[in-house]
């Protein structure tokens, strides 16, 4: 039997609902990783802001410390995992783990989509490894089959669930006619929100995922703030219920789209319409999921747990395997590719079908009114239905495929119309791929 090798000792950064679970895996599953690896994980310490907070997960005592810097920086680790979240000091840790030649893997969606050009040069400079796979789509397996399964191919489109706390809301809005405060409540209360849910209902956490998937897929840098982000707080019961009469259901989604000439990408989270006979519809509960579109492999659809402590810190082991790997072999993984250096195009650039609502005078002549002043903007009606009651009327009307910035001169104008009292809601559709 060859001699065996000496154990790779990993420093863990947090020790929350995902580091708790990554340093059960590590100590749990340690004969396996071993064998998978080629040498032993170790866990070196864990860095924790408080030491005696109760932790989801048995970490033995002697570990922890919360001198973070010092632990990233000892001559003894090899691999860092970052799962405190935020920007610093979480940037500053990796940036010195990385300066000591650490490799690191991380699950910080928020850093990596505000500056990741800084962690990925640091990497570069250093030799090190980063990988991230847990940032996006908790456990499903994502970033490295874009990264890597697809690298020979030409990825058109990548449209999915990646935030599963706004799909858990917006899931028991359209099966139990609930409120949006209501459904709000209950997230809260099994624990699939946040106290303060700003950053899923909002459409932050989901824009942090759309901008990592939208630099991966099309080999360009794109950022948080490239990101048009609308949250789903203003989704209504009667939005809910008007979609579902309809045959549509209402998704937060995240959608990264390549113009038809190829030269831009339009990257954009927001409420809409989907087919109930399109994939994304049945996702269910807080289960995220993300159909990728390429020229040869066609549609893709990526389907699974998107948060949680043990699914997140699948993700995280699956790295720390990589990346273990990689240091036996002394190699590195994929760096950050952006090469094709696409620019970000506006929202108004971004093209797709459109669900409006109008409250308008019942009296002759209103729909051809209306139908003209969408004609001038060059948006073309696919259907429409009228309801009458009595003085007033219900135009309910869905366009055609045309661009954000036509169908907002739209609605401008139909606001200054004399005989549209509301413009009731604009949603828009996707999934249907009806020009």
């Amino acid at each position: 039997m060859g001699k065996a090798k000496p154990a790779l000792r990993v420093a863990l950064l947090g020790c929350g609902v995902v580091g708790s679970q990554v340093a059960r895996l590590l100590r749990e599953q340690a004969d396996d990783l071993a064998a998978r690896v080629g040498a032993p994980l170790e866990l070196a310490g864990v860095a924790v802001r408080r030491l005696g907070r109760k932790r989801d997960a048995e970490v033995d005592p002697a570990l922890l410390t919360t001198d973070a810097e010092a632990l990233v920086t000892r001559d003894d680790v090899d691999i860092v995992v970052e799962v405190i979240g935020g920007i610093e000091p979480a940037r500053s840790l990796i940036l010195a783990a990385m300066a000591h030649g650490k490799s690191v893997v991380s699950a910080n969606k928020a850093l990596l989509a505000e500056d990741g050009a800084t962690i990925h040069r640091a990497a570069r400079e250093n030799n090190a490894d980063l990988y991230f796979e847990a940032s996006v789509a908790g456990a499903i397996p994502l970033l490295r089959p874009l990264r890597e399964s697809l690298a020979g191919d030409r990825v058109r489109r990548v449209l999915g669930i990646v935030n599963g706390t706004t799909n858990y809301i917006l899931d028991k809005m359209d099966s139990t006619g609930a409120s949006f405060n209501d459904a709000l409540e209950e997230a809260q209360a099994l624990g699939y929100a946040e106290a303060d849910p700003t950053a899923d209902v909002e459409g932050f956490d989901a824009a942090a995922k759309a901008a990592i998937l939208a630099g991966i897929a099309f080999h360009s840098r794109v950022t948080a703030a490239d990101v048009h982000r609308e949250g789903i707080t203003e989704i209504t019961a009667t939005d809910v219920a008007s979609a579902k009469g309809m045959g549509y259901v209402i998704k937060l989604l995240a959608i990264c789209a390549r113009s038809d000439d190829g030269r831009s990408v339009g990257v954009r989270v927001h409420p809409a319409m989907i087919p109930r006979s399109h994939p994304l519809a049945g996702v269910r509960e807080a289960y995220n999921a993300v159909f990728v579109e390429a020229e040869s492999a066609g549609r893709l659809m990526f389907y699974g747990a998107g948060a949680g402590g043990a699914p997140t810190a699948s993700a995280v082991l699956g790295d720390i395997v990589a990346v273990a790997r990689n240091r036996l072999a002394g190699t590195r993984g994929p760096e950050e590719s952006t090469y094709a250096d696409l620019k970000v195009h506006p929202m108004g650039d971004s093209v797709t079908r459109y669900h409006v609502s109008l409250d308008v005078a019942d009296k002759p002549g209103v729909l051809a009114r209306v139908a003209d002043i969408f004609a001038r903007h060059d948006v073309s009606i696919q259907t429409v239905r009228q309801e009458g009651r009595g003085d007033d009327a219900q135009l309910v009307l869905v366009t055609h495929r045309a661009s954000d910035a036509a169908l907002s001169g739209t609605i401008e104008e139909l606001r200054e119309l004399d005989i549209v009292r509301a413009v009731a809601g604009v949603m828009r559709v996707e999934g249907d791929d009806t020009p």
